[in-house]
């Protein structure tokens, strides 16, 4: 078999272990999800894994790599704004919660929010690779909007989370309580905005 050919079916393989784990990983959970369990659903042998992951980890960053990581990487990203911050982060909040919201990303950061706890070296991976960027860049707009006075509180730069905090809740709330009482994540978003930016004037 050509060169080519045999590192285009590593790579297929390698794409349909990272599937695999994904979907034991949401299943599961991080503890109970076994190497053996990902091979099964992959269609390869357990041996086969090691070809490409170290271990469990290892697997669990690459996921958080491919699915988390390009979302976050867009906002750091972003041009400063030729309109106004708050029309920047609306764009950007309201992409998130779509790209995030009801999806296996979201199914993600979940499974990080319960079990990070218990698996100290996938929570600082994730505060590396994700939330220490998604913070520095939204600090970076805060700042910005206070600059240009769309931001009264001065205080908000060095609470950066507050700007994401709907993204959060919302995250955590779909899985837990919608089925008693829906949240339409978009709206709370708005309201939030107004809470920062003063209330939009509708003309």
């Amino acid at each position: 078999m050509p060169a080519s050919n045999r590192a285009t079916r590593a790579l297929e393989r390698r794409a349909a272990i990272v599937e695999a784990a994904m979907e034991e990983f949401i299943g599961r959970g991080f503890a109970a999800t076994r190497l053996d369990d990902i091979a099964k659903r992959a269609g390869v042998a357990k041996g086969t894994i090691y070809l490409h992951f170290k271990d469990k980890e290892s697997m669990f960053e690459e996921l958080v790599r491919i699915v988390i990581v390009p979302v976050v990487a867009r906002l750091t990203a972003l041009p400063p704004p030729t309109g106004s911050v708050r029309d920047l982060i609306e764009a950007f909040a309201g992409n998130f919660l779509k790209e995030v919201i009801g999806t296996r990303r979201g199914d993600l950061v979940r499974l990080i929010v319960a079990e990070g706890p218990r698996f100290p070296a996938v929570a600082d991976f994730y505060y590396r690779e994700v939330v220490s960027r998604g913070i520095a860049a939204m600090r970076g707009l805060i700042e910005l909007g206070i600059a240009r006075g769309e931001i009264r509180q001065k205080d908000l730069a060095r609470y950066p989370q507050i700007l994401v905090a709907p993204a959060m809740i919302a995250v955590i709330w779909q899985s837990l309580f919608a089925r008693h009482a829906p949240l339409d994540a978009q709206d709370m978003l708005r309201v939030h905005l107004d809470l920062i930016f003063g209330e939009r004037r509708t003309t």
